[in-house]
């Protein structure tokens, strides 16, 4: 967040418009001139907007958060009035009045300000990065309100004419091309940029700084006819490491053209990082993206080019989705973002099919379930009412449940059906705002089923996950529906209109259960897979001997299906039915499966009962006995050399397996030269030899190193050590790797001094890093704890405390007792309260309670199916 308002804030009334703003006043257009200089601490700027006014009033409400406004003026017609500015409420809803009425009519409003530029990736924020000043813009979802004064909400969409005045020498970037070259004028370089399409003020951007940038452009296609421009932009020590994403760029904006069928909707595209921003930003033809989300060459760990395909997948497909039709208000920003999450995965694995992307978005949705089955949550859409409320709309339920969500209806209606749909709904809302309603019409346009649109409603409208409890009889199916909850928890109502698609040998039947008990008749031989593909967004439940052939066959199994018996088997020993050596079995039957994901799924789930304390120290040695029976011939199959490259030659799936296989053996007693070849090799990188280390093995060699040195009492010493040479460095790999490596070694000295570190090098999402790996070992966890309690109102307050709220209670929710989870909430809930955070403390107490319950109610059991592994 932006530092503490210099003007008086009234006192908030419940007739001031603290959400959405009146229609009777309407923005036509934005003329901004900023002078941002980033080597000084704040910036200056003049903003003239165009009106629309339907009623003449004394005064009108807009927003503005933290600015010095020295002067207002409004001009009507051939007359200038002076106004008087007054920031009401701490999100930023402003006043500007006025001696007389404005009349009803076009007027222009011109503003005189100055503001501090952020810390952190809010509204307009600066960094040092080798001693370089950059600056740059995040300004969703309400924090455009912190860079100038404007009408902050979607659903008023306005072409922008930017200048931005810098010292010479240095990029200005912005949506629009620059027009020209810039000229210096009073000693400072005017960048002036073309007038932008019309967009919402969160999707303005603004990036100044000595960047070094890769040019290129994307060929012409069969719904574009000349070259589109493409440059990728970083900070300058990432000048060597810019093709990769210039290329797959490139790639997926022909990919996403043919999915819309028609042009990319911006004259330019600009993909440009920073290295503290939490993830990425779909500015129209400016996406922001941090740094190693596109920094990178060839020879990248297979996941952080996942990670390039999913993220530049979701943030390209928004240019259309969200960027060129926009919500009309915060309550179908799930729309926006559920579609990009979908598209982003099934685009990432168009770019690549050979790294695996369909198992990470089916993974993600599963996941999400694990949020949405808890009682403390939300809807999908759900109404905002207030800003204060945006913020909380952006979690895993709008893009891990909704994303699944839209995945079930487009495999349930089939891919040319459903992208009919989506090209209905652009051409019908193109260049404006539109709502779920609008989408939902253009679907039903397509659907050829009435019942389409009453299920899609019933997913995104009310929170829960479907338990589809089946029962198999030879041709014919029956199932009931219930809401899923954990052991000891009673099931609330809950009422799901399903697509279920199920597959019962090479045979697959879709159909549509709407009602709560129902038997359906699908032909085929052998036991109903009750998920076909894995992606319906339901868990099901079967009786003992269905789970049993499921299992036995499992290794055969697609790797959606593989997932999907693995999360509603652990969903079921979390429920209290399923059994921890039914999972055993699984992890026997899959532990070949040719997809990473599924091979390594059971291990998971297994691993996260020991992680949370579930298993005693017996029960560990059984779980190490059966990784070693699984993994071991593994190793021995694929060899292990921690050095620079020497896999690049292999199927990505290959390069991954390897990477899963040495992680689960390092923590057991066969996986001693595995530690000691990475603990060399760590060392070998730290002294210079870059070739030594691949950076596939960068988070266990550092985790290995520590652990080795703490061994020779040299570890606080040595951690100390790597946190110096990672704030000394801009690495976009090492420096976030080191630091939180540092966190993560269970010494409590080193813990308390990291917590209290102050150094200037430091940014604040990266103590963050250090609370989440001090709370990540137990022999900590109580220290971080207690730290975050003493320290939460300042870390709220600071520059990036939005994301600190949100992200504290998941480091909370690691604890597993009945009487933590109550501990949580009394200690951290008046802190949080108003704020997004206080949904996911909530939810963080419900898990911790939860673990807890489990743990009374069969937590024996669990640990007695671990101690009997083999």
């Amino acid at each position: 967040m932006a530092q503490e308002a210099t003007v008086p804030v009234a006192q908030p009334a419940p007739d001031l418009p603290f959400g959405r703003l009146s229609d009777a006043v309407r923005p036509t257009a934005y003329r901004i001139d900023l002078t941002l200089d980033p080597k000084n601490p704040r910036f200056s700027g003049r903003v003239e907007i165009d009106l629309n006014v339907t009623r003449s009033a004394p005064k009108l409400y807009l927003h503005g958060r933290n600015l010095d406004v020295a002067k207002v003026t409004a001009r009507v017609g051939g007359e200038t009035l002076t106004g008087q500015w007054r920031q009401l409420d701490a999100t930023g809803l402003a006043q500007v009045s006025f001696d007389r009425d404005l009349p009803a009519g076009p007027v222009t409003l011109a503003f005189d300000y100055a503001a501090a530029f952020a810390d952190g990736p809010s509204g307009l924020f600066r960094v040092n990065v080798e001693g370089d000043w950059y600056v740059w813009s995040q300004f969703q979802s309400i924090d455009a309100r912190a860079a100038f004064p404007g009408f902050d909400q979607p659903g008023f969409k306005t072409p922008f004419t930017l200048t931005l005045r810098t010292p010479p020498g240095l990029t200005a970037i912005s949506n629009a091309p620059e027009s020209g070259v810039a000229q210096v004028e009073n000693g400072l370089a005017v960048h002036r940029f073309a007038p932008s399409l019309p967009l919402p003020t969160y999707l303005l951007a603004v990036m100044v700084g000595p960047f070094a940038a890769l040019e290129g452009s994307v060929p012409p296609t069969p719904e574009r006819a000349v070259p589109l421009p493409l440059r990728i932009v970083s900070t300058r020590q990432n000048a060597a490491n810019l093709a990769f994403a210039l290329d797959g760029s490139a790639r997926i904006v022909t990919q996403l053209e043919d999915f819309f069928g028609e042009a990319f909707p911006f004259p330019k595209l600009d993909q440009i990082t920073s290295p503290v921003l939490p993830g990425a930003m779909e500015n129209p033809g400016a996406d922001l993206y941090r740094d190693d989300i596109l920094v990178m060459d060839a020879a990248a760990p297979v996941e952080q080019q996942r990670q390039f395909g999913t993220i530049v997948g979701h943030e390209l497909g928004h240019q259309w989705f969200g960027d060129l039709v926009t919500p009309a208000w915060w309550d179908d920003i799930w729309l926006n973002e559920s579609f990009a999450n979908w598209i982003g995965y099934r685009m990432g694995d168009q770019w690549r099919p050979d790294l695996g992307i369909a198992g990470d978005a089916l993974q993600t949705g599963f996941e999400a379930m694990e949020t949405d089955a808890l009682v403390a949550g939300r809807p999908v859409r759900q109404p905002i009412k207030t800003s204060d409320q945006i913020d909380s709309a952006f979690d895993a339920i709008t893009y891990g449940k909704g994303g699944q969500v839209v995945a079930m209806i487009a495999a349930w209606l089939g891919e040319d059906r459903f992208r009919e749909g989506v090209r209905r709904y652009i051409a019908a809302h193109r260049g404006g705002n539109a709502t779920s309603d609008d989408f939902f019409a253009a679907l039903a346009e397509v659907a050829g089923d009435p019942r389409l649109v009453p299920a899609l409603r019933s997913f995104v409208e009310q929170q829960g996950v479907p338990l589809l409890a089946m029962k198999q009889q030879g041709d014919r199916v029956g199932i009931t529906q219930l809401r899923y909850t954990t052991a000891g928890i009673a099931p609330p109502e809950g009422r799901w209109i399903i697509p279920i698609c199920l597959r019962r040998g090479a045979e697959r039947t879709c159909t549509i259960m709407d009602r709560q008990s129902q038997t359906f008749t699908v032909p085929g031989t052998g036991p109903v897979f009750p998920n076909a593909g894995g992606s319906g967004y339901y868990r099901f439940e079967l009786a003992a001997g269905h789970w049993q052939s499921l299992i036995a066959g499992a290794g055969s199994l697609p790797a959606g299906e593989a997932l999907s018996l693995v999360d509603s088997l652990d969903a079921s020993i979390r429920g209290g039915r399923g059994n921890v050596s039914e999972m055993a079995l699984l992890a026997r039957a899959l532990i070949r499966h040719p997809d990473p994901h599924a091979a390594d799924a059971p291990f998971e789930a297994l691993s996260r009962y020991v992680m949370q304390g579930l298993v005693t120290g017996r029960g560990r040695l059984g779980f190490n006995a059966l990784r070693e029976r699984l993994y071991v011939p593994l190793l021995k199959e694929y060899g292990f050399d921690p050095r620079a490259g020497v896999y690049a030659h292999e199927a990505p799936a290959r390069i991954q397996r390897r990477v899963q296989v040495v992680e689960a053996l390092l923590a057991t007693s066969r996986g001693g030269k595995l530690r000691d070849q990475l603990a060399q090799a760590m060392e070998a990188y730290l002294g210079g030899d870059a070739a030594a280390l691949d950076p596939a093995w960068m988070d266990h060699a550092l985790d290995v190193y520590l652990f080795k040195q703490g061994a020779d009492k040299r570890g606080a010493d040595a951690a100390r050590d790597l946190v110096e040479r990672a704030l000394s460095s801009d690495d976009p790999v090492f420096r976030p790797a080191a630091l939180a490596a540092a966190a993560r070694t269970s010494d409590p000295k080193l813990a308390t001094w990291l917590l209290n570190l102050q150094d200037k090098r430091l940014r604040d999402g990266e103590r963050l890093s250090f609370l989440d790996g001090v709370m990540a070992r137990s022999a900590t966890r109580d220290i971080g704890y207690q730290w975050a309690l003493t320290h939460i109102d300042d870390l709220g307050a600071a520059s990036g405390g939005l994301f600190f709220a949100k992200r504290l209670p998941q480091m909370l929710g690691r604890y597993c007792s009945v009487d933590k989870a109550a501990q949580i909430t009394h200690d951290f809930a008046p802190s949080l309260e108003g704020t997004p955070g206080a949904l996911e403390l909530a939810r963080a107490s419900e898990r911790v309670r939860n673990c807890g319950l489990l743990d009374d109610l069969v937590g024996a059991q669990i640990d007695a199916d671990f101690v009997n592994m083999k």
